[in-house]
Formats: structure tokens, C-alpha cells, sequence
């Protein structure tokens, strides 16, 4: 089973060009799956549609979500497609399998003057040392660039170098399948990111004069992906919460995302712009943000007017 999911991965990587973050779902998905059926005494070239849908029966009695199952048999799906398509097995048991679905959750925003709080925080993060100074000057222009560009998180600590040079008015962003979309940058994100670039490009000279290799990332680090990570980033996000005393249980890179969607289309921007800002392939993942601010003026309606009050 094990080189079925190696062989699987690998065929991700070349022919769908899946994201690295795609492929760790998978993974995690497939391992799941065979270690129960380990259990069983089966294995993938064994396995009928009922021990498909036992397994996720068995996923559901675990408290599992009927997004997280849902995304578990999409991966089985995509594993028993492909051993179909390379001749390894003569059936697919997964295709008539009905999926449990997606809970049909509003995503979590935040207001403007939570988002503002925030910048504040990352603003004032960092001490006077030379070290500390140089981290405050990244985390402003980390958060100047999130809500800019409602970036996702992979995509902003990902960024190269080379996207920022020449004080640009657009930022070229790759995406989800390596989709490539142009963000426009906002006036205070394009001067955190000046700030940003100096203090960056005098460490990387230090580095270099130190016998380093230079780094092409925007933000680098020592680490094996060698820029910032997101798991880093998420703590950092947590910690500006908590300084802007806001709840860090609210708040997450994600989050700005959702900001910077909702708060664009409240402002009147057109939905398809708002689309091809995000990088959504399909217009009805956009559509979500038309519900968060219907659920915003009714709340506001329930709290303000006269003859809503009991």
C-alpha cells in the first residue's frame, strides 16, 4: 500500500502539478485509510465499495467533520482513478460512492478596526535592538501585504525576491496549481515593503560577506524551505492578536483573507474582481462573501433599529 501512495504522489507532482500542501493532504488521507485496512486484513487491491464506506463510517463515529471525510474520500477517489488509469486494478470501488458534503459554514472576518489593531500590533512588535528592529520591520510588511492583497499565507511567505524589486504597483503571485495572478498593492504596503527590502538586502550582503549563499526569497530563513514558514507566521499572527487585545481564537492569516474579501466587497467592489484577486477558479467559492454581509446587516439591523429591540 505504501508504494501505491508513493506511486500516486509522484504522479501528483508531474502530470497535476498539485501543490506540495495538496500532496500532504493526500498523504495523510491515504495513510489513514490503509492503516485500517491493515486492521481489517485488506489492502487497496483487495478493498470493495462496502469497506470504502465502512471506513468512513468508522471516520464519523471518530467525530471527524463532513468536510475532513469528505476531503478523505476525494482523496481515495483520486488513488483508486489512478490505479484504474495505470492498469493496477480492473474497477474503481470508489466511483458511486455519495460523499457526505461540506458543512456550509460563513467564514470567520474581521471588522476594520480589528484589522487596524492588528497592524498596530505588528507595527510595535520587535525591541529596540538592531535584530529585533529588523524583525519589526518584516512583521509590518507581512501584515501590510496580507490585507493588501488578501494573499493566502503559502503564498506570502513563498514570495521570491525578484516579485518585489523596482517599487512595483503589482505584485506577481503564484498560486494553487501554480496558477500565476497579478494583486495590486495598497500605498502603506508598498512602503512597509520598501522599509522591508533595505533591511532585508543589508542582512542578506552581511550573510554573503559571511561565506552564506544569498537568498532569492522576500522572506528568508535558515529553516529547510528557507523562508519564513507558515506554522511561524501563524504563531506570530496569534501574538499581534493577543498585543491588539483581540481574541487569537478569531484570528488567523485565513482570516485577513476574509478581511480583505469582505471588506472590499462592502466597499462596491464587483465580485469578479474580487475572484480573480483571490485566485478562485470558480466564482461560487467568491459567492460566500455575499452571505457574510447579509448576516452583518441583519445583525445590524437587530441591534439598531427601533422596532427590532423587545
Amino acid at each position: 500500500m505504501q508504494r501505491w501512495i508513493s506511486g500516486f504522489l509522484q504522479a501528483q507532482t508531474g502530470e497535476q502539478d498539485a501543490a506540495r500542501n495538496t500532496q500532504l493532504a493526500y498523504g495523510r488521507d491515504l495513510i489513514d485509510f490503509s492503516g485500517w485496512l491493515a486492521q481489517k486484513g485488506l489492502d487497496f487491491t483487495t478493498t470493495q465499495r462496502g469497506d470504502i464506506e465502512a471506513y468512513l463510517i468508522a471516520c464519523d463515529g471518530q467525530g471527524l467533520s463532513r468536510a475532513t471525510r469528505a476531503r478523505r474520500l476525494s482523496s481515495i477517489r483520486q488513488l483508486y482513478r489512478f490505479a484504474y488509469d495505470e492498469g493496477m486494478r480492473t474497477d474503481n470501488p470508489s466511483i458511486q460512492i455519495k460523499g457526505p458534503g461540506k458543512d456550509q459554514r460563513l467564514p470567520k472576518t474581521l471588522t476594520i478596526a480589528d484589522v487596524e489593531a492588528l497592524l498596530a500590533a505588528a507595527r510595535t512588535s520587535g525591541g529596540g535592538t538592531s535584530g529585533r528592529a529588523g524583525e519589526r520591520l518584516r512583521n509590518i510588511c507581512l501584515m501590510e501585504l496580507l490585507y493588501a492583497t488578501g494573499m493566502r499565507v503559502s503564498e506570502l511567505v513563498g514570495l521570491p525576491v525578484s516579485a518585489a524589486r523596482g517599487d512595483p504597483r503589482m505584485v506577481l503571485v503564484r498560486g494553487k496549481g501554480g496558477k500565476e495572478r497579478m494583486v495590486p498593492l495598497s500605498g502603506p504596503a508598498r512602503v512597509a515593503l520598501a522599509d522591508w527590502l533595505v533591511r532585508r538586502d543589508r542582512d542578506q550582503e552581511l550573510a554573503r560577506l559571511a561565506g552564506h549563499a544569498v537568498s532569492r526569497q522576500l522572506f528568508p530563513s535558515d529553516g529547510a524551505e528557507g523562508h519564513l514558514t507558515r506554522q511561524r507566521f501563524y504563531v506570530l499572527i496569534k501574538e499581534w492578536a493577543l498585543a491588539a487585545g483581540i481574541d487569537p481564537g478569531a484570528v488567523s492569516p485565513h482570516t485577513l483573507r476574509h478581511a480583505f474579501a469582505t471588506h472590499l466587497l462592502a466597499g462596491g467592489a464587483d465580485l469578479r474582481v474580487i475572484q480573480t484577486l483571490l485566485g478562485h477558479a470558480d466564482i461560487s467559492t467568491t459567492e460566500i462573501y455575499t452571505h457574510v454581509l447579509d448576516e452583518r446587516l441583519k445583525a445590524l439591523v437587530l441591534e439598531h433599529h427601533p422596532l427590532a429591540r423587545d
